[in-house]
């Protein structure tokens, strides 16, 4: 199988437009809330665009451009004095209205304004899908079937996700901590043995008992049989009060993994580890985190927005300059030295901080690729 291939393999169509659906979303929400700061505080809005690239659609409406971009991978807005003017000799200069005519405070309500919507409809997102399905709880006590291999001896059997093995040839399992570890051991040391073996399962019926011969190869191990553990999870309904407080305890215990995830990924970055992990997925592996929640259905597909707004969120509050979080920290340092930066050090920080992000970006596509060669 080729690159293209395993890639073409990886997504599906569903999962594509859904992908840019989300992020274009996403990014819309985003620079609609950095409009809405400008303009409360009277400063004007140039022009906001829904996509990038070359513009398909523009009107004009309350002294802003509206524009309809042919690339949907995001979006922006030009505030006025946000960027530097031209003056008549053609040299760049910082500009002297709008945003920039601001106090402080007014520029960081304006730039703050995006990552704070994200993170909003992050806790909402989160939010509505604990209050039509219920809050999750982990008991990490059972050995609960995640999955039955299509077409494998376990599906012959009758095996069925959502059945509990609680024993394994008249021998009770006590799972504690890792019940995926934990049965994973307890299937390899019984199939083993040759012979006859009986699972106990417990589904909806009540406890059944499943008898079968079993010859093993040399390879012997639970994906012969055709099962996959899944962490023991116990639903409670919740009403919205509960649901909107789950998701900000959800959202304050997931900051230290969205942290250490960007943290891991600046390790790798500065030591060039193309290696590809768990934390911050590329627009491939998005996509195909995205496709695979297509096939679950619309909740599986809010739980991806959430974590996208998220991740936009947390993304753009880290202090790099080009980021919102970074001219968030030229604003408090203009602000401690009672004078802005000249636009020379603005500009000269600012480009260093965008190559960063570029790079960035570069490196986390790179390295997203990396697998399907």
């Amino acid at each position: 199988m080729n690159f293209f291939q395993s890639i073409a393999q990886a997504l599906t169509p569903q999962g594509i437009v859904w992908t840019l659906l989300i992020i274009t979303l996403a990014t819309f929400m985003h620079e609609l809330a950095h409009y809405w700061g400008a303009r409360a505080q009277g400063v004007a809005v140039k022009s906001f665009s829904v996509g990038m690239g070359p513009i398909l659609l523009r009107r004009n409406w309350r002294g802003t451009e509206w524009r309809l971009s042919a690339l949907p991978i995001g979006g922006y807005v030009e505030i006025d004095g946000m960027t530097p003017d031209t003056l008549p000799d053609g040299r760049m200069d910082s500009a002297k209205h709008g945003f920039a005519r601001l106090p402080a405070w007014g520029k960081v309500v304006i730039l703050l304004a995006g990552p704070v919507m994200n993170l909003l409809l992050a806790y909402l997102l989160l939010g509505g899908n604990f209050w039509a399905n219920g809050v999750p709880k982990e008991l990490n006590n059972r050995a609960v079937i995640g999955q039955v291999v299509v077409g494998s001896k376990a599906e012959t059997l009758g095996f069925k996700a959502g059945d509990v093995v609680t024993a394994i040839d008249g021998q009770p399992i006590n799972v504690q901590r890792d019940p995926a570890q934990a049965d994973s051991d307890s299937v390899r040391k019984a199939l083993s043995v040759a012979g006859p073996h009986t699972f106990t399962l417990n589904d909806r019926a009540g406890n059944r008992t499943v008898r079968f011969n079993w010859t093993p190869t040399e390879n012997s191990k639970r994906a012969i049989l055709g099962i996959t553990y899944a962490p023991d999870v116990q639903i409670t309904r919740v009403g919205l009060g509960g649901a909107l407080a789950e998701s900000g305890r959800t959202i304050v215990n997931a900051v230290p993994q969205v942290m250490k995830a960007f943290g891991n990924l600046f390790s790798r970055f500065f030591t060039l580890n193309f290696s590809r992990d768990q934390g911050v997925a590329g627009p491939v592996g998005t996509g195909e985190i995205v496709s695979q929640a297509a096939k679950l259905g619309g909740w599986a597909l809010v739980l991806i927005g959430a974590t996208i707004n998220l991740s936009l969120g947390f993304f753009n509050l880290l202090p790099i300059p080009g980021l919102d979080g970074g001219r968030i920290l030229l604003v408090l340092v203009g602000a401690v030295r009672g004078r802005p930066l000249t636009f020379a050090q603005e500009s000269t920080v600012t480009t260093a901080g965008f190559a960063l992000v570029m790079l960035l970006s570069l490196f986390v596509v790179i390295r997203d690729l990396s697998r399907f060669f």
